[in-house]
C-alpha cells in the first residue's frame, strides 16, 4: 500500500458548499474509488488560503489512472467545478505533494 497526498485549491467562500457536497458523496463514486484500489482518503481545507490538502493510501496493484474514463467521475467533476479551480474538462488542477516526513 502506497499513501500519496496532493494539493487542490477551492474559490473563496465555497468550503462549506464543498463539504455539504462530499458529505453527500455518490454511491457510485465512492464505490469506483474503492475499486480503484484507493483507501482512507482525506481531503482538508487551509480556511485561510483555500488549499485543500488531500492523502490516500492505495493499493500497490491500484487503478487510479482509469478514474477520469469513468462517467462518474467526470460527473462528479463538472459537480464540482463551480466550486474549485479546474482544467478545461473540470478535472481538479492537482499538485503532487513530495513526502517529506512520516513518523509510523
Amino acid at each position: 500500500m502506497e499513501t500519496i497526498a496532493f494539493r487542490m485549491t477551492l474559490k473563496s467562500g465555497m468550503g462549506p458548499e464543498y463539504e455539504r457536497r462530499h458529505h453527500e458523496i455518490w454511491p457510485e463514486l465512492a464505490n469506483a474509488l474503492r475499486a480503484a484500489g484507493i483507501h482512507d482518503y482525506w481531503i482538508f481545507l487551509d480556511e485561510a488560503s483555500g488549499a485543500l490538502f488531500a492523502t490516500l493510501k492505495r493499493d500497490t496493484a491500484h487503478s487510479m489512472d482509469q478514474l477520469p474514463s469513468l462517467p462518474i467521475m467526470r460527473k462528479w467533476w463538472d459537480y464540482m467545478a463551480d466550486l474549485m479551480d479546474t482544467q478545461a474538462d473540470h478535472s481538479p488542477v492537482v499538485t503532487p505533494l513530495a513526502p517529506m516526513f512520516h513518523l509510523p
